[in-house]
């Protein structure tokens, strides 16, 4: 629960980093049993609800009535987990179940309560009951136990004085600890600080996970190709591994053998190796959003939800492209970066966004390509940047003060003249310079090298993939280029590709 703030002290957001953890198997053992233990606390409480529904008595569901329960319970009952770990799994079960009753009382019928139990659970230690220091981290034990220090992976990128709590958990097979801190909103030199007037149209793609269109004609493309390969790369490695262990799996009621267990144990860690590095790959794409947004002092974001789409029916292969989209996260990151930043995000329908002109605001045809062409004003671009110009004229109120009526006051956005383009996931396998992912097959065989005549100087050419050419010569070695010729030299960061 957020505590209470002076309304005159500065302005703060909530932000958490996972860091991991370098434990010892017996430091292991104990971290998986406090999360053990802390199922067994959201066990017991669907017992004592389920025993109450039975015998027509109202269920305890506020935090205080179930700490009330706990306190009558007595120490010791739930293994190494302390008061402040089990009342944590309180609040989680607690805020669960009002937000299930929330929603149901709106009409959504699909909502349901926690019932269903959880072998392992995260707890949280709030500020005060906990001790960090650098990287070591001491969390609170029950009553006889002995106390629990652990090591962590990195520095925590906060300042202690900003840590509010830690949290316990484990994913993907591995332990980790989430730090979370107040963070206060970045402030400005003055005439630096983004404006408000200032608007900006972002629409989202697959391809192009944000378009974004601002003023004076300047405009932004984040390629997400990279992201998209992992996963299909990923789709295709995980076919394969499932194919090459089928014949290991046991049957139903068999017990696995300790190859299948090392299998299994195998796939949760890469399972888990992909969900990291495509979450990685989002927060760089938008961050490279708002880093833009505050260089060109861009102080709306007026994002197109296109979240009205998941809902229907296209076929199984681009069910699977929209599921993989997760387009929710995307809006999730964004508006949590700009909030840090000091911009203002709204959220509004993009429908008919990519088939209308921003200019004379007449249908267009959608094009084979990228490139869209208005035929009535003869205006051409890139479709993604039209639609993200048209979501920026959708801005509601983006001038308060200047609209006397009150209205929708529409800013003068037109598609983008001067464009960047940005690239997310460079950390991806393949998104380096080779462009060759390890997962995939090799490449075909370079040619034999041709027999050199003799009396010949000079060494045989080697066809090199397109994919893995070399862009520069090795320090030392002679240039491939044909005599009479100056071999080409590219500045650092660029890349050359031959056409065949």
């Amino acid at each position: 629960m957020p505590r209470r703030r002076d309304p005159d002290a500065v302005r703060v957001v909530h932000r958490t980093a996972r860091i991991g953890l370098r434990a010892t198997r017996a430091q292991r053992d104990r971290c998986f049993g406090l999360l053990r233990s802390a199922g067994d606390v959201w066990s017991c409480v669907l017992e004592v609800n389920h025993w109450r529904w039975r015998h027509d008595a109202p269920p305890v569901v506020s935090y205080q009535a179930l700490c009330r329960e706990l306190s009558t319970a007595g120490p010791g009952v739930f293994s190494d987990v302390d008061s402040v770990g089990a009342r944590s799994v309180l609040r989680r079960f607690s805020d669960a179940w009002f937000a299930a009753a929330k929603r149901r009382n709106a009409g959504d019928v699909t909502a349901r309560f926690p019932r269903r139990r959880r072998g392992l659970l995260p707890v949280r230690y709030y500020h005060g009951t906990f001790t960090l220091d650098g990287r070591r981290l001491r969390l609170p034990t029950a009553a006889g136990c002995a106390p629990l220090w652990l090591r962590l992976d990195r520095e925590p990128p906060y300042p202690m004085e900003q840590i509010r709590s830690v949290t316990l958990l484990a994913d993907g097979g591995r332990l980790w600890v989430e730090v979370t801190a107040e963070v206060p909103v970045t402030t400005y030199p003055p005439g630096a600080a983004p404006d408000p007037g200032r608007v900006a149209g972002v629409d989202l793609e697959v391809i192009h996970p944000y378009a974004v269109a601002g003023p004076d004609r300047h405009g932004l493309l984040v390629s997400g190709r990279a992201i998209r390969a992992e996963h299909r790369m990923h789709l295709t490695d995980t076919k394969h591994r499932q194919r090459a262990t089928a014949a290991h799996a046991p049957k139903p009621g068999q017990r696995g053998s300790q190859r299948w267990r090392q299998a299994r144990r195998r796939a949760r860690l890469i399972e888990g190796r992909h969900r990291r590095r495509i979450r990685q790959a989002q927060h760089e794409a938008a961050k490279t959003v708002i880093g833009w947004a505050v260089q060109h002092q861009v102080g709306t974001l007026t994002v197109g939800d296109p979240r009205g789409v998941l809902d229907l029916k296209a076929g199984r292969r681009h069910n699977l492209r929209l599921r993989q989209w997760q387009v929710g996260r995307a809006i999730a990151m964004l508006r949590d970066k700009a909030e840090l930043a000091g911009i203002v995000v709204h959220l509004v329908d993009e429908r008919g966004t990519s088939s209308t002109c921003p200019t004379c605001r007449k249908k267009i045809t959608k094009p084979a390509g990228r490139t869209m062409t208005c035929r009535p004003c003869q205006l051409t671009g890139h479709r993604d940047l039209f639609a993200a110009a048209t979501i920026a004229t959708r801005t509601p109120n983006p001038s308060p003060g200047k609209d006397t009526d009150g209205g929708t006051s529409i800013p003068a956005v037109v598609p983008p003249r001067t464009l960047t383009h940005r690239r997310a996931g460079r950390h991806l396998p393949g998104a380096g310079l080779s462009r060759r992912d390890p997962r995939r097959p090799p490449p075909h065989q370079p040619p034999p090298a041709r027999t050199v005549a003799a009396g010949t100087t000079g060494a045989a050419k080697v066809s090199w993939p397109a994919e893995a050419r070399p862009t520069t010569n090795p320090v030392g070695s002679r240039s491939t280029a044909p005599r009479g010729e100056e071999p080409q030299h590219h500045p650092p960061g660029e890349r050359s590709w031959s056409q065949h």
